[in-house]
């Protein structure tokens, strides 16, 4: 017979076991691939506007929301559009995110088109500038302030309503990521964080870039928000001077806290778009997109929605798991 005390102490060894046992579930069940079937709603069209300046948006939004959702912003890289890197909208989407992919004037598809192939890559070098830098950093407050605006409730807007613009994310590719850098913790010489915007709560970099002056740790080390650095062995670019060596001297920079590093044997620039560049020297791998979405996804379920099995997934066995052999994964 069991007394009282002894009774107590078993009955709270099982409570805690079930505990145990219900995340050790969690953590089994959590895939960040995983999408139901019709899970991802039609792309809608937008432009928000910085006094004249418009900036085009594509947004994906999940078929069903029962509630307003995270948001996640993409950048797009040099000569892109809002078009680019539809694998990641439609997969965020599906995943319950609303997905809003920019288009930045002066340095999207029009530097590009219509010029003589011979000419663009001068277009396109003219358009790296530090003026389409300012514009873009401009760009992403213009647009959460536009969708500031549009989800007020009772509002006729499309997105009235559906967005939880307390959970922000920005991501972006090459200049892109340079855009994504600037407004989420980046410090840049001669501006240090006035760029900063204290809305996005985390960032997915694409081939992050090392600042062209001062150095890594002055513009890294008081990052505060949580980063999930992507690249590639082979991850350079003919505009910017960035080669793979560059990229991967961000990481070291950043202090500890929620920071993470991704770097994909043998993937270069391209790998996280979704066509080829020219000048590309191994085909395309089709397991570089699959662990961008695992991890990318992962990291906003962790961060922006603050689920417990994401994070367990994200820095424990799970990372891995989506990965290939000499693929590099570290964290801090």
């Amino acid at each position: 017979m069991f007394d009282r005390l002894t009774r107590r102490a078993l009955l709270a060894l099982l409570a805690n076991t079930l505990v145990l046992a219900s995340a050790y579930a969690a953590r089994a069940e959590y895939d960040p691939l995983a999408l139901a079937a019709g899970s991802v709603g039609p792309a809608l069209e937008f432009v928000a506007k910085d006094g004249s300046r418009e900036i085009p948006l594509r947004v994906y939004t999940p078929a069903k929301l029962a509630a307003p959702a995270a948001v996640v912003l993409f950048s797009h890289g040099l000569g892109g559009s809002r078009a680019g890197n539809a694998y990641c909208g439609k997969h965020w989407a599906a995943r319950g995110y609303v997905a809003v992919f920019l288009q930045h004037p002066g340095s999207d598809e029009s530097v590009w088109q219509g010029i003589a192939p011979e000419k663009r890559m001068q277009a396109l070098r003219d358009a790296a500038s530090p003026r389409n830098f300012l514009k873009r950093a401009s760009d992403v407050g213009a647009v959460l302030d536009a969708l500031a605006k549009w989800n007020q409730p009772g509002g006729k807007h499309a997105l009235s309503g559906k967005l939880d613009l307390a959970r922000v994310g920005m991501s972006g590719h090459s200049f892109g990521a340079v855009t994504t850098q600037a407004v989420s913790g980046q410090r840049v010489p001669l501006a240090g964080d006035r760029f900063n915007d204290a809305r996005i709560k985390a960032a997915v970099v694409m081939s992050p870039s090392k600042p062209r002056r001062g150095s890594s740790e002055d513009a890294f080390g008081s990052v505060k928000t949580p980063w999930l650095l992507m690249t590639g062995t082979l991850d350079t670019a003919p505009i910017g001077e960035a080669t793979a060596a560059s990229r991967l001297a961000v990481f070291p920079a950043l202090r500890a806290g929620n920071k993470y590093e991704l770097v994909l044997d043998k993937a270069e620039h391209s790998a996280f778009t979704e066509r080829a560049l020219r000048g590309d020297s191994q085909p395309r791998n089709p397991h570089h997109h699959r662990a961008v979405l695992a991890l990318s996804t992962a990291f906003w379920d962790a961060y922006l929605r603050s689920d417990a099995a994401a994070r367990a997934w994200l820095d424990g066995a799970g990372a891995r798991s989506v990965l290939e052999a000499k693929d590099r994964w570290q964290r801090k």
